[in-house]
């Protein structure tokens, strides 16, 4: 089945699945059932079953899933059986927080290049990697076969650094910005608005409160 025809909200448990599968492969478990699995994960067994027959199944009557072949098709699905090369743009708090980030490599995320305005940040080394000047963005997308673009500065940058990014070719933004990009159809964008998730967490919190 085409990734289309996949619902988000089901796409958005993957890679809890794939958490949990990856610690109980660690922990020498090879084979787990869906209510096991249930239990652990606190959503549905029926759900699990549901979520999982959109990409095959994977499981057997009787044995339930294995958990190392389960973990490896999750792995394929989400696109972590191949490397993706990535620059970073804003070199702030944020933005050093997420290059220091080591699973990032675990997962086949590579930072090739770190990028920023701020002339005093410029040449300073971020896990070995040098901070460059703007301007030397499309040199190394094209020499580097960049496919993702991390945005971890202002709004008003972030719209101009997205359609230049555009221009280059990139496949897909991951986008701190607070701001919604024009980009082409063609370019993946997955937004993390952080006051966002803030708010939803606030109102949960509220209405947990009044119960």
């Amino acid at each position: 089945m085409e990734a289309r025809d996949i619902s988000r909200a089901v796409i958005e448990r993957l890679p809890r699945y794939y958490r949990y599968l990856g610690e109980l492969k660690d922990a020498g478990t090879e084979r787990i059932s869906s209510k096991e699995l249930s239990a652990l994960m606190k959503v549905t067994a029926s759900q699990i079953r549901q979520d999982l027959n959109h990409f095959g199944g994977f499981g057997q009557q009787g044995y339930g899933y294995n958990v190392s072949y389960l973990y490896e098709e999750i792995a394929k699905i989400l696109g972590l059986d191949r490397k993706h090369n990535l620059i970073l743009i804003g070199a702030g708090h944020l933005g050093q927080a997420l290059a220091n980030y080591a699973n990032f490599e675990r997962r086949g995320f590579e930072i090739k290049g770190i990028f920023d305005i701020d002339k005093d940040i410029q040449g300073k080394k971020i896990r070995g990697i040098t901070v460059q000047p703007m301007e030397e963005i499309g040199n190394l997308m094209r020499d580097k076969n960049v496919d993702i673009a991390v945005l971890t500065i202002p709004k008003a940058e972030a719209l101009k650094v997205a359609k230049e990014l555009s221009s280059y070719g990139i496949k897909a933004i991951w986008n701190f910005a607070h701001v919604d990009l024009d980009v082409p159809d063609d370019i993946v964008v997955e937004n993390v608005h952080l006051s966002e998730s803030l708010m939803r967490l606030s109102y949960n919190l509220s209405n947990q409160v009044e119960v």
